[in-house]
């Protein structure tokens, strides 16, 4: 029998606590969510917006893509809290560095996908975590970045031509209603990134709110690392948990 999928359900996936190791000697906690089945097609290294604005590896789009992508598209999720970020899978040890020693965070999480053979790996920034895509991770181990809501209030100009000259893929997902960036801005700002590509959300907002929205969002994903997965599927035959409301939220 069919379940229709809900902003709390949570589908079949290998689910594992993971934690990562800093050069600068840290214990950052996370979790990696695989296919319980099958070999993952793609993996996303996600990096979660501003911890001291309500940012961690919970925020809403990440804890879905998790709870949904490893099933329904055979892709694996790696979530985890940048240095002193709290969740209720733990805190990371250190303290918020506003992007700067967070670039060790970055390394262990890329240290992380290679040492354990995620394939084709693609990093997902989100608001504080476009920052640290684009000041710390153009990495030849990756395919690509996908950055979601970009403010671009730390990554600077020098930060684009470093990922020009990179040379690897970067999607850019915009809102039209964006608090910080908005669509036409960003192709401004982007142009100096020749494989960049700028895709608006319409109607949207910096958080992404709504079951629509998220929906939105990880098919942008998938159309990328996926698109035989598309369109995503509204409903799981099979078994399906329910998340608390407690754990709901953005």
């Amino acid at each position: 029998m069919s379940t229709t999928i809900g902003p709390l359900s949570i589908l079949p996936a290998a689910r594992e606590d993971i934690e990562l190791h800093t050069a600068d000697g840290l214990t950052l906690v996370g979790e990696v969510a695989r296919p319980a089945t099958a070999t993952p097609v793609a993996t996303l290294l996600t990096l979660h917006p501003l911890p001291t604005h309500g940012g961690y590896m919970d925020s809403h789009v990440y804890r879905k893509a998790s709870w949904r992508l490893p099933a329904l598209a055979d892709v694996a999720v790696v979530r985890f809290n940048t240095r002193g970020t709290s969740s209720p899978r733990g805190t990371s040890e250190g303290e918020f560095d506003g992007g700067d020693a967070e670039r060790f965070d970055v390394a262990a999480l890329l240290e992380h996908g290679e040492f354990h053979d995620l394939p084709h790996r693609w990093l997902v920034g989100w608001s504080f975590g476009t920052e640290l895509v684009l000041k710390h991770g153009a990495d030849p181990s990756i395919e690509g970045a996908i950055l979601l809501s970009p403010p671009l209030h730390r990554a600077t100009d020098a930060d684009l031509d470093a990922w020009a000259a990179f040379g690897k893929p970067l999607i850019v997902l915009v809102p039209e209603l964006d608090d910080y960036l908005r669509p036409d801005e960003a192709r401004e700002r982007f142009a100096r990134v020749p494989q960049a590509t700028v895709i608006a959300g319409e109607g949207m907002k910096h958080l992404w709110v709504g079951e629509s929205a998220v929906t939105w969002v990880l098919e942008q994903i998938l159309a990328v690392v996926n698109p035989d997965a598309l369109p995503l599927p509204r409903e799981w035959d099979g078994s399906v948990t329910t998340a608390s409301t407690a754990t709901e939220g953005s």
